[in-house]
């Protein structure tokens, strides 16, 4: 199933951590001569993620990632990951004011009450192969990167490609990045026109195609002090529709629900952010804090704040809690619904992810070494509550009745092994 984020919201945060930048920015910005081995060695990660939301979808997530560090600093991994994901999904449509049957691509059916918000259940495998070369040149290090991914309907094949380069004494580093994905979409019932009944597709699959380019500051302010600020644009086009989601048609008296269409998204989107970190190391502790700032030509914008203190228990041990908080704001063309008989949008969505809402997640890792055995253990748990627009604009009727953006109780864990020899 095909599980697009809007704006950096629940969609692939599974794989698209934010909250961990200033972990990122420490590691980019040590000076590369530190960074170099003085013999050659291997670095093994195991870690494996279970993810559940309340009612809705369970993901487990093991990922497996061996580097190679050779002695002139040079290093090349390997990561490959399995999602197992199953349970419902939100259709997009409202309530309907009478128990419904929602039948999914795959043929499974899923029954919601007269209030609730219809799903659709589905089941789905998702393997992933990242690989990464970088070597330290003078004060410049080239990294090249490739991915490829396939799960049952979607499939992504992408190059990435980054330059940094140490100056002011390897005080400053300057990065640099481009990347692009070449995306194939294939829904299970083919692609169908948007705001229709999509009950005939007019192809098998769909392109799309992701160019990405970076541009990163990190400067050592002091001993204890390192901050760093990254740009990125993203540009995407071709298929960017859900297949899957649909659009309520209401009466526009009642309110009622009297059918649904698929939604239509446009064609291209453009994202820029702006992340803000910093890394201070106190006394005996170190706090990362970072700030992200989101827009696109969807008109969606959000704003995340994250931070982490790290804290030393005894030798080989550490606990670091972690907090961030996320709001977002609506696309431009996300509709509740849609009046039946009214003259159509050019587009239109009714996907919570595309909507107002906020987040905020509580966890904390836990990381030790047993005695007498190989390798770092890690133990993570976190929370996130996500809350949407119960009301938004654009709902008549009985649907102001209802509770169009139910919250969102979403809790993972994982544990991870790492072994460097």
């Amino acid at each position: 199933m095909q599980l697009t984020s809007a704006a950096g919201g629940a969609g692939r945060a599974l794989r698209v951590r934010l909250g961990s930048a200033a972990a990122l920015v420490l590691a980019a910005g040590a000076p590369v001569a530190a960074q170099a081995a003085t013999d050659p060695s291997l670095r093994i990660e195991a870690s494996g993620l279970f993810y559940t939301e309340a009612q809705r979808t369970t993901v487990y997530e093991p990922i497996g990632r061996i580097t190679r560090l050779f002695a002139d600093g040079q290093t090349l991994s390997a990561q490959f990951a399995v999602d197992v994901m199953t349970g419902a999904s939100p259709t997009g449509a409202n309530p309907a004011g009478r128990a419904l049957t929602t039948t999914s691509a795959s043929g499974s059916s899923t029954t919601v009450g007269a209030d609730a918000v219809p799903t659709a259940r589905f089941s789905d495998t998702r393997a992933a192969l990242d690989l990464e070369w970088a070597r330290p040149i003078g004060i410049a290090t080239p990294t090249l990167g490739l991915h490829v991914s396939r799960e049952k309907d979607y499939q992504s094949l992408g190059g990435n490609a980054s330059l940094s380069v140490d100056l002011d004494h390897r005080l400053l580093t300057v990065t640099a990045g481009v990347g692009r994905n070449q995306d194939r979409v294939f829904p299970m019932a083919g692609v169908v026109r948007g705001l229709t009944t999509g009950t005939r597709s007019v192809a098998d699959a769909a392109d799309k195609q992701v160019t990405s380019g970076l541009l990163g500051l990190t400067r050592v302010l002091t001993r204890r002090w390192l901050m760093g600020v990254n740009v990125s644009h993203i540009s995407e086009r071709g298929y960017l529709t859900e297949p899957y989601k649909v659009v309520s048609l209401l009466d526009r008296g009642t309110g009622r629900t009297t059918g649904a269409l698929r939604e239509k998204r446009p064609e291209t989107r453009a994202r820029t952010s702006v992340l803000l970190s910093s890394a201070y190391h106190l006394p005996r502790n170190v706090l990362s804090l970072s700030y992200r700032d989101y827009r696109d030509d969807w008109q969606v914008r959000s704003h995340t704040l994250d931070g982490r203190l790290r804290m030393p228990i005894a030798e080989g041990s550490w606990f670091e809690p972690h907090a961030r908080f996320y709001s977002q704001s609506a696309a431009s063309f996300f509709r509740p619904g849609l009046i039946d008989g009214a003259a159509l949008p050019e587009f239109a969505s009714a996907d919570q992810r595309l909507g107002r809402l906020k987040s905020l997640t509580l966890g904390a890792t836990y990381a030790f070494r047993l005695p007498g055995q190989p390798g770092e253990w890690s133990i993570r748990g976190e929370y996130l509550g996500q809350f949407g627009d119960h009301h938004p604009k654009g709902t008549v009727g009985v649907q102001r009745d209802y509770d169009l953006a139910p919250a969102l109780n979403v809790a993972s864990v994982v544990v991870g092994w790492t072994l460097e020899r």
